[in-house]
């Protein structure tokens, strides 16, 4: 089979592997399931690695979303069957522990990544690939309803399983409620799904940082009252301004770097709250000082998925939210490289990867 991987310095290559098989023999849980991929995608978080910023974790290939139609299950797995088109979160997951349980899934005492080594259960593939083995499937894959499923909402699906997750976690911890008054820092795939997510929660006011006129179109499709397209003390000052001279209620941040908290902190009024999402490769360090002086709240993290979609998945297969339009290309996975290429170079906002 087919797997992306990247080996150096925006250097990515297509390679084939054997394709992943059930664990049998003694010792093997019986609680893993083999899929095959119909949609995959590339991530923000992923060119971190392209870039060079950090190595791979494994050989086991790219790619941490996608969603697909079960081929195999084990002989312990009861919620997931042969022919379910299912969606799997960013992570693997039990969904029994005690963790699981308090509704962090992303945080599984027994799970992990894809590609990781998950104690017990071996590792699981990158998902840009054409077939995935899932530990633990009962506790990880979501089933999406019998024929629910089709070319029409296949890209909202997928950004069921990480991005629109995110963007509704980012939005989640900081507390968003009707009337609340929101900026947004970051119009990548997850800031404009946090967008989708606030005003579903009844946000009055949602102002997207953005300077690219695609992505200011998308967000104000989604919800946005209002684009500002400066950055930094300009952009705060702006933001502010707009707010009665205090700022508004609350900022997501959903970048990672040390501007974008600085910026999302710097706008929120004081007694406000700061949700992030964003992964901080290159920093994101909190000033307590400053939380100190202003009671800003700032509550986040990893996008527990896995546990919004039993309220994500009927509003995307009732049409209410359309989270799928973030992805502006889709390539065959053989191309994978140009869908690195167009990411790292913002010609795309998220691209979809079809086996």
């Amino acid at each position: 089979m087919k797997t992306v991987h990247v080996r150096g310095d925006r250097l990515v290559t297509v390679e084939e592997r054997d394709e992943p098989q059930l664990l049998t023999g003694p010792g093997a849980s019986g609680l893993d399931a083999i899929v095959r991929v119909t949609a995959a995608c590339v991530c923000g978080s992923d060119l971190w690695t392209y870039r060079g910023f950090r190595k791979p974790a494994h050989d086991h290939g790219m790619g941490h979303e996608f969603v697909g139609v079960v081929e195999e299950v084990g002989t312990n797995v009861r919620a997931v069957r042969p022919g379910d088109f299912v969606i799997s979160p960013f992570y693997i997951a039990d969904g029994t522990c005690a963790v699981c349980r308090a509704g962090f899934t992303a945080h599984c005492l027994n799970g992990g990544t894809f590609g990781a080594e998950i104690p017990g259960e071996g590792h699981a593939n990158g998902t840009q690939s054409e077939m995935v083995r899932i530990p633990f499937a009962d506790g990880t894959l979501t089933v999406v309803p019998d024929g629910a499923a089709n070319d029409t909402n296949l890209a909202d699906l997928l950004a069921l399983s990480d991005v629109m997750g995110t963007g509704h976690h980012a939005a989640i911890s900081a507390g968003v409620r009707p009337g609340s008054t929101v900026v947004v820092v970051g119009d990548g795939a997850v800031g404009l799904c946090a967008v989708i997510a606030a005003k579903r929660m009844g946000a009055e006011r949602i102002v997207a940082m953005s300077r690219h006129a695609d992505r200011q179109a998308l967000a104000r499709d989604f919800g946005a009252t209002d684009v500002v397209a400066e950055r930094g003390d300009e952009a705060i000052e702006i933001v502010k301004d707009m707010f009665d001279g205090i700022g508004p209620d609350i900022a997501l941040e959903c970048v990672g770097s040390v501007e974008a908290m600085t910026q999302s902190m710097g706008s929120v009024r004081p007694g406000g709250d700061v949700g992030f999402v964003g992964v901080p490769v290159t920093g994101g360090d909190l000033s307590v000082q400053t939380m100190f002086r202003t009671n800003i709240g700032v509550r986040g993290g990893m996008g527990t998925v896995r546990d919004y979609m039993a309220d994500l998945l009927p509003a995307v297969l009732g049409g209410s939210i359309q989270p799928g339009r973030v992805f502006d290309q889709e390539l065959p996975l053989a191309d994978a490289a140009e869908g690195y290429a167009l990411m790292d170079e913002r010609r795309a906002i998220k691209v979809m990867l079809r086996p």
